[in-house]
């Protein structure tokens, strides 16, 4: 039997598609539930299983060609079955980026400067800027010792001056992915629309890293997940919005729509780009819920299992660098949101405590946030609280 194979509809908003990669050849033969192609869409790239056994004897869309959901990609069928004729498919291919030949560059001739005293002529002199030559060192022949063309010349051959080196540049180019380009214009996008402005506070963590240490095993052995500080902060970043919910909102036009739902997102780094999974109803769920989501939605995004309604619809932002070794930074706002929180990584240092100078985790916090949206001091406040809810992490079950 012949089995369509047709672009899948991996959203509610998703309306194209490309095939990023087709893991099996024309001819091949392919299992049901066999990886058979990967797509990549703006939020994701998902691998896609086989949705029939036989041979895959047709490729309609090649790899990193564009088409819309439900477009006819490809044929799934016995060895010697007739397939059914179609019309050639529109296709909407990337713009292809050409293959950088290196490119030959002359390295600039050193520049000559000759003194206004020197007694040089005319010809002589245009001939010792071009080969580079010290007429200093020259002793000329002409009237008055003046310095003529034979003696540059002369100049030119005892130095035996070589031709130009030449410089090869050495590039590869690559181009970008679907989901890399989005990122490139949503956050070019956000940078020129929103009016970024980014506030910073140094946060002592010491008693929330007492605290995870104190959980971390227990959690471990009861769910199976191992709490991280980003699930910590994700859950004391919803419990601030709960009472500053309007970083929990969006710009619409000349309308602020403040959400009440509390959808924390919280950037994944992958090879081909940044996708931000979300974690619906953070501020109603436990620490162990929070770390279990994260835990999930994370392997989904690298393994290219995530669906698109699992990588949108956030209404808040939390990015961590501090596992990369990056103490402060100012993130772009994810649109359409208001805000967006940076955490540095945690580090001990010396501070000052009741009076002592003693060694604390301390790390440092970026709120960057729409000025459009938010004035300065609900937005100080709002980091304010979050300081006050990390450096007091008993608030995060009150």
């Amino acid at each position: 039997m012949v089995t369509e194979i047709t672009m899948p509809k991996l959203g509610l908003t998703m309306e194209k598609g490309a095939v990023g990669k087709w893991f099996k050849k024309e001819g091949e033969k392919v299992e049901k539930g066999e990886l058979l192609f990967e797509v990549e869409t703006e939020k994701i790239t998902k691998k896609i299983e086989a949705p029939a056994s036989g041979v895959l004897r047709k490729i309609i869309v090649p790899e990193k060609s564009v088409v819309p959901v439900s477009a006819l990609i490809g044929f799934i069928a016995g060895p010697d079955e007739p397939l059914p004729e179609i019309a050639p498919p529109v296709l909407e291919v990337p713009e292809a980026v050409p293959e950088k030949v290196p490119e030959v560059k002359e390295v600039a001739k050193p520049v000559v400067e000759i003194p206004k005293e020197i007694k040089i002529s005319p010809i002589a002199r245009k001939l010792a800027e071009e080969h580079g030559i010290d007429v200093t060192k020259i002793q000329g022949t002409g009237p008055g010792g003046r310095i003529v063309k034979e003696d540059v010349l002369r100049a030119v051959e005892e130095a035996k001056v070589a031709p130009p080196p030449v410089v090869v540049e050495r590039v590869k180019v690559k181009p970008m992915s679907i989901i890399r380009k989005v990122v490139a214009e949503r956050l070019s996008k956000s940078h020129l629309t929103a009016v970024h402005v980014t506030i910073t506070t140094e946060v002592d963590m010491t008693e929330t890293v007492k605290l995870r240490m104190s959980i971390l095993q227990e959690i471990e052995k009861a769910a199976g997940v191992r709490v991280s500080y980003t699930d910590i902060i994700i859950k004391a970043v919803a419990k601030a919005l709960k009472e500053y919910p309007i970083m929990n909102s969006t710009l619409e036009g000349d309308k602020i729509k403040i959400s009440e739902d509390i959808h924390m997102g919280f950037a994944v780094a992958l090879e081909e780009g940044l996708i931000v999974p979300v974690i619906r109803d953070a501020d109603k769920k436990s620490l162990i819920e929070i770390a279990l989501a994260a835990k999930e939605l994370s392997e989904k995004a690298r393994e290219g299992t995530i669906s698109i309604d699992e990588a949108m619809g956030s209404t808040f932002t939390v990015t961590n660098l501090g596992m990369f070794g990056a103490e402060i930074f100012t993130p772009i706002i994810n649109p359409p949101e208001t805000a967006i929180l940076g955490v540095g990584r945690i580090v001990e240092k010396p501070a000052v405590k009741d009076g002592q100078i003693v060694v604390r985790s301390m790390m440092l916090l970026s709120l960057s946030f729409d000025h459009r949206v938010v004035d300065g001091a609900p937005a100080a406040q709002f980091l304010q609280r979050v300081k006050q809810i990390l450096e007091n992490p008993y608030l995060l079950i009150v």
